[in-house]
């Protein structure tokens, strides 16, 4: 059983310091990064000359930033987590097939991460690539993750709020529930809308070997380039199959477990 003596808060510390790097902070001082992480100076200024003799930073005048190095660990991610390997030929497969970007992702506490990709066309002003966080709530692969998902999962979601995006984005905690019950007894999810205006997607589940949901793989488009009767009636099919595939090569046979929403 863990304690707080298995917790070595250097590590802690060390992530915190990386993942205060961002888009709108891509280079920073020693006096920015503790800000950003809450630590003091000196122990920001050690993080950093560690991480810079691992070669992940790197000091240009009085501000860092991060080395490609630091895509490794990714990479390494990649490697040893075989649905990505097994997916990536059915998402290619399916980005070619409806012309539109496919992706696969995987559910990280309460959010939902991109692990694999196909773009095709950049889909709308969101700035999508593996690794990108999504709320969980007001997107169809969020949905999918949690139709399946330990109902006190649910339940978290629910209680830190459904924060609305658009005004097309469920908020009420009764209709939330209603549509995580349909995602279960349907199979798929779609959600139109309620993340970024005129952003439509379908997301269906992608099982191991146990029949237990791993990951969800989705295809993404546009109000201007579809509607939602056309990704029902086209697009839907299409997304179930591929995932169903990827399913299978993981080993996953027969009848799928029911959803576990309440």
């Amino acid at each position: 059983m863990e304690t707080d003596r298995d917790f070595i808060q250097s590590i802690e510390r060390g992530f915190a310091v990386l993942l205060a790097f961002d888009a709108d902070r891509p280079t920073a001082t020693l006096a920015e990064l503790a800000a950003a992480t809450g630590l003091s100076r000196p122990a920001v200024r050690r993080i950093l000359l560690t991480l810079q003799r691992l070669g992940y930073v790197r000091a240009q005048g009085s501000r860092w930033s991060m080395t490609p190095r630091v895509l490794s660990i990714g990479q390494h991610y990649s490697a040893s987590h075989g649905m990505i390997e097994i997916a990536q030929p059915w998402l290619l497969s399916l980005a070619e097939e409806t012309g539109e970007s496919a992706s696969l992702a995987e559910l990280d506490g309460t959010e939902v991460v991109y692990v694999a990709r196909v773009p095709v066309r950049r889909i709308m002003s969101i700035n999508v690539s593996i690794g990108t966080r999504v709320p969980i709530h007001a997107t169809s692969m969020g949905r999918v993750l949690l139709a399946w998902a330990p109902p006190t999962l649910v339940d978290e979601v629910v209680a830190a709020g459904l924060e609305p995006y658009t005004a097309r984005t469920i908020t009420d905690e009764a209709e939330f529930r209603r549509a995580l019950r349909a995602v279960g007894e349907q199979g798929w999810a779609l959600v139109a809308e309620e993340l970024e205006e005129g952003l439509l997607s379908v997301s269906a589940p992608v099982r191991d070997a146990s029949g237990a949901v791993v990951g969800a793989l989705a295809s993404s488009t546009s109000s201007g380039r579809s509607d939602v009767d056309k990704l029902r009636r086209e697009i839907v099919p299409k997304v179930v199959d591929a995932a169903a595939r990827i399913s299978a090569d993981l080993g996953h046979r027969g009848g799928s477990p029911s959803s576990s929403a309440p």
